[in-house]
Formats: structure tokens, C-alpha cells, sequence
């Protein structure tokens, strides 16, 4: 690729955790593709998002700054058109620009800076899910609750398939788009899947691809209600309250089908891989693989995501760039670093008109060069169920947590991976505890961050209200399609637009027989 701006395919797929991918040490599941992509990549074994949920932590990435310092707040939270993302660079940059599938865009701008999208999106773009701290114990109608895990199992059909289908057919089919187009522009196309994220369903093809009796139980089991942190106590609260009781049937259920979920989603990564080679673009493709955030999937008795547990704040990155070689990368990252990234790759800096982005581009590390590297990363939690703005750091091998509401958490990963030893208020501890919690008071003003949520949760309520009394309209996206681009119509010859979507492209061959002149 020397000399060449390579094309990009980022996939997204929501909720995976990265405990529970092989190429991150998982013996049971099943994910030769994302492996694939793992034997020729680079592998970051300490990524992070910046925010446990699903929107706050796409907006992040794709604007490369923390959610809180553009306003969002949570999944109702609009992602502000004024706000550049990676993808208006890239087109200033002469990239052609499309992504399908989940995008979790709320707000009327449902492109920011994508120049085609080419599906709907699967959750509402509205203000609905707007959350409310003056009323921390008002259940939410749209809020997780254990019926995903006590209804887990295989199923025929689910929306989620029906809509990553959909995806996966959109995304591969403009693949092949891309290789006919006559259009010189390298290409950056996004595809996000809804799988593996919850409800846990699969169809009885994955279902049937792992040994029931071999899925493993979670690495440390429910934790006692009164021994957990605050922010765990309150989440039982909001999606658990006893109202089922889960069994370790149920436990084995969810997590088998989330093995099936993963397998589905690598054979669609897969799809999209097998296009990029059967077009001849593989070669000149950086091909890069994530997801939001993890999923508890049981583990200390937990579910889903929204803390900063690992499994719920560690995220796979895979970066597969033709031309460097395979590594692993210790070093700890996040996903505002893809923006830089991405355009450092692309071949060029941030340029100096952009807004400032938080991240740092992770091409010395895929060089290998780690000297320089902060390795510290961020994290907040300002969402449902929260009394009050929740910080994460990690810096070297140190985790720390902090909350006006809650005591402090701080862990040290090398010794203490499953985070079950506190070491808050240990004397031994109190240097590097000291030093992340002048971090936390050096990167965020807690007390005014929270007049900000509460604030524009009141006018997001009020603005809901509003828009859903009388004629409603919505903001979802509609993708359109002109079939005179894509079929025969009266524009051309029959064909020359048969030929032009012939791949490879063959010119029309001259005449040579009896009656040519």
C-alpha cells in the first residue's frame, strides 16, 4: 500500500466484550474471521470506550472527544450537528464516505458528515430515553430488565437479525458498489451490527455450534447485594429487583446464546471480508474491528454494561493494515484514538481548523513504537441509574473510579484482574490513589457537569413531551434508493448499464463479424 491512501472498513458490532472473543483468550467460542482478522493485525489487549453505553460511547468515538464535553449525556442525548466527526475530515481529506447499520445518531442530523447512509437505524433518534436524576427511583419503561436472561435461548427470527441481515446485504453490496463505481476516491465504509447486545437469542444453527454443557459459568459469581459498590447496588435496582429469579440455568442460556451471537456476527464480518477480496480490494484496505462497550454477561452478578467493570468498559480493537506486521499492543487505548488514527492513516494530521479531539493516533503503536505512549485513559458515566457524574481512569496497570455519590474504587488489574480487592483507602496505595484523583478533579468539574445534565434532561423531557402531543415526526433515518441507478430505465442503453454493473468492468468488445463495417 506505499504511496497509496488506503480504503477503510470499520466494523462495529455492539455490546461484544473482548473476554469473550477467542483472539483474547476465550477457549470455547467460535470466531475464525475476527481471528483471521487477529493473525494479520494488530491486537490492543487494554481498549477501552470512553462511556459504558451505547450512544454517549459512538459519539465519542466518532468525534474523538469524551461524550460530556459535546453534550451527551446519554442515549437520548443529541449528537450536536456542529460537532465534527471523522468522517468530515475524511471527505475534506477526498474520501468517499457511507456506513450502514446502528449508528444510534439522536437528532435530526442523521449523517454527520457521512456522505450516504445506506440503512435505517434499529433504536429511535428522539429525545425518549431521556433519563431523569430528580427522580432516581422512577422505573423506566425502556430500561433493561432480567426477562433478556430468564427468556434466553434460540429462537427462529428476532428483529436483531432481521436488521443485521439487512446490514450485512447493504454493507457487502456496496462493496461491490464501490469496485464498480467510475469514482477515483479511496473509500472509508462503516458497517455496525446490533449483535451480540441483548435480548440473548440466536437462531438454532448457532445455537447448535457449541456444546450446551460446555459453556462456561462466569469467572466470579454473584456478589452478595450488601457487599457490592453503590453503583452495582443501584443497577440490581433498576433491571434486576428480584422480580425473576435467575437461575443458573438461565445464566448458561444467555451466555450460550451470546457465543451464538458472536459466531453470527464473525460470519457476516466474514461476508464482508470475502467481498473485499473477490473485488481486489483487500490489499489496499485497513480493515479495523470494535464494539461500544462489553457486556456483564453475569459475571459478579452483573449484567449488560453501564460500569467500568472490565468485561462492561473493555472493548476488542483489532487494526488489520496491509503492510505491518501482526502484533499484540499492551498499552492501554480508547476509542477516541481512532479519529486521529484514522486520519493519520488516511494520510494526514488533524488538520489545524479541527476541533480538538482528545484522543492520540495509535499508529506508532501499530509501528511497534510505544515510547511516548501517556497509556492513561478516560471514561465517564453521566446515563440512567447514575446519582451523579461517574469517572474512570487507568493508567498503567492502576483502575480508578470516582463519584461525587459513591466511595472511590481504585484497582490494580495486574494483580487483582476480576477487581474484586478495593484497594481505596489502603495506606499502602495512597501515592497512586492521590495521583488519579487529582486526575479526575484536573479533567472534570463535577459539581457544574451536573447542573449541565440535570438541565438538559428537564429541557429533553419537556422537548419529547412536546414533539409526541399532536402530529408526531419523527427523525429516524429513511434510506432512499433510485432505482434508475441501480436498474435498466431509459437512460442509457440496456447494455451499457448491464456492463457497467458487471464486475470486473469489461469494455463493449468490437465488432468483428460478417455484418460489422
Amino acid at each position: 500500500m506505499p504511496g497509496k491512501r488506503p480504503n477503510f472498513l470499520f466494523v462495529m458490532a455492539d455490546q461484544m466484550a473482548a473476554n469473550a472473543l477467542p483472539a483474547y483468550g476465550h477457549r470455547l467460542v467460535a470466531a475464525p474471521h475476527i481471528d483471521a482478522l487477529a493473525q494479520r493485525g494488530a491486537v490492543f489487549d487494554a481498549a477501552y470506550c470512553n462511556f459504558p453505553l451505547c450512544a454517549p460511547s459512538r459519539f465519542s468515538l466518532l468525534t474523538g472527544r469524551l461524550a460530556t464535553r459535546i453534550g451527551a449525556y446519554d442515549n437520548a442525548a443529541e449528537y450536536p450537528a456542529e460537532t465534527p466527526s471523522f468522517a468530515h475530515y475524511l471527505r475534506l481529506a477526498g474520501y468517499r464516505t457511507a456506513c450502514a447499520g446502528k449508528m444510534h445518531f439522536v437528532g435530526p442530523d442523521q449523517l454527520h458528515g457521512f456522505e450516504q447512509r445506506l440503512t435505517t437505524d434499529i433504536y429511535p433518534a428522539d429525545f425518549s430515553w431521556t433519563p431523569d436524576w430528580r427522580a432516581p427511583d422512577e422505573r423506566l419503561e425502556w430500561f433493561h430488565d432480567m426477562a433478556n436472561v430468564v427468556e434466553a435461548g434460540p429462537c427462529e427470527r428476532s428483529l436483531q437479525i432481521d436488521y443485521d441481515d439487512e446490514v450485512a446485504f447493504a454493507a457487502t453490496r456496496k462493496i461491490y458498489d464501490l469496485a464498480r463505481e467510475d469514482d477515483d476516491r479511496p473509500f472509508f465504509l462503516m458497517v455496525s451490527f446490533s449483535h451480540p447486545h441483548d435480548p440473548y437469542t440466536t437462531t438454532k444453527a448457532y445455537w447448535d455450534r457449541y456444546d450446551h454443557d460446555a459453556i462456561d459459568a462466569p469467572r466470579v459469581g454473584p456478589i452478595p447485594l450488601s457487599e457490592r459498590d453503590p453503583h452495582s447496588r443501584r443497577l440490581y435496582q433498576n433491571y434486576d429487583r428480584g422480580r425473576y429469579r435467575v437461575t443458573d440455568d438461565h445464566v448458561r442460556n444467555a451466555r450460550h446464546a451470546y457465543y451464538g451471537m458472536i459466531s453470527y456476527v464473525d460470519d457476516k464480518i466474514g461476508e464482508l471480508t470475502a467481498a473485499l477480496d473477490a473485488c481486489g480490494l483487500a490489499d489496499d484496505t485497513v480493515v479495523v474491528l470494535t464494539s461500544d462497550h462489553g457486556d456483564m454477561l453475569g459475571e459478579r452478578g452483573l449484567w449488560y454494561k453501564m460500569s467500568f467493570f472490565e468485561q462492561s468498559s473493555r472493548v476488542p480493537l483489532i487494526v488489520a493494515t496491509p503492510g505491518r506486521a501482526a502484533r499484540r499492543v499492551a498499552r492501554n487505548v480508547s476509542l477516541v484514538d481512532l479519529f486521529p488514527t484514522f486520519l493519520e492513516l488516511a494520510g494526514g494530521d488533524v488538520p489545524e481548523r479541527a476541533a480538538p479531539v482528545d484522543g492520540h493516533s495509535l499508529a506508532p503503536l501499530l509501528d511497534g513504537d510505544a515510547a511516548g505512549w501517556n497509556d492513561t485513559v478516560y471514561g465517564e458515566y453521566t446515563a440512567e441509574v447514575a446519582l451523579a457524574p461517574i469517572f474512570m481512569v487507568r493508567r498503567g496497570p492502576h483502575k480508578y473510579v470516582a463519584s461525587p455519590a459513591d466511595p472511590p474504587q481504585l484497582y490494580d488489574l495486574a494483580a487483582d484482574p476480576d477487581e474484586l480487592d478495593n484497594l481505596a483507602g489502603d495506606a499502602a496505595h495512597a501515592g497512586i490513589e492521590h495521583e488519579l484523583a487529582a486526575e479526575v478533579a484536573r479533567q472534570w468539574d463535577a459539581a457544574a457537569l451536573t447542573e449541565r445534565i440535570i438541565a438538559s434532561q428537564r429541557r429533553r423531557r419537556l422537548v419529547h413531551d412536546a414533539l409526541m402531543t399532536g402530529e408526531r415526526s419523527l427523525w429516524d433515518y429513511r434510506p432512499a434508493r433510485d432505482p434508475a441507478r441501480d436498474y435498466i430505465r431509459n437512460l442509457g442503453t440496456l447494455y451499457g448499464t448491464e456492463r457497467r454493473a458487471r464486475l470486473p468492468r469489461r469494455d463493449a468488445p468490437e465488432p468483428d463479424g460478417p455484418g460489422a463495417d
